[in-house]
């Protein structure tokens, strides 16, 4: 492993990331926040800064399935960042959605 996986993608790439991952915490909630987990997860990604395995981190928040529909929602050079860096992390190439 190299340092790829912590080291933080361009600002343009992570703002994407961030948007993006709080538009899907909003549709993929199937009980509506009845627990308050959704706005949980959104107030952690609003909160968060452009260091380090911060974009892995809340690409991480979601299951593979869920990746998946956070991957087609993202540009190529942003998909093509996080897949980098789950290959520089050790995730296999074929459990990869991006």
């Amino acid at each position: 492993m190299t340092q790829l996986y912590y080291t933080a993608p361009s600002d343009e790439i992570f703002e994407e990331v961030k948007k993006k991952a709080i538009e899907l915490w909003k549709v993929v909630d199937t009980d509506n926040d009845k627990y308050g987990y959704t706005t949980e997860k959104i107030n952690r990604i609003k909160d968060i800064k452009n260091i380090t395995d911060n974009t892995m981190s809340i690409v991480a928040m979601f299951s593979i399935d869920n990746q998946l529909l956070l991957a087609q929602e993202l540009s190529e050079p942003t998909r093509e960042a996080i897949r980098e860096r789950m290959i520089d992390g050790g995730q296999p190439e074929d459990l990869i959605a991006f």
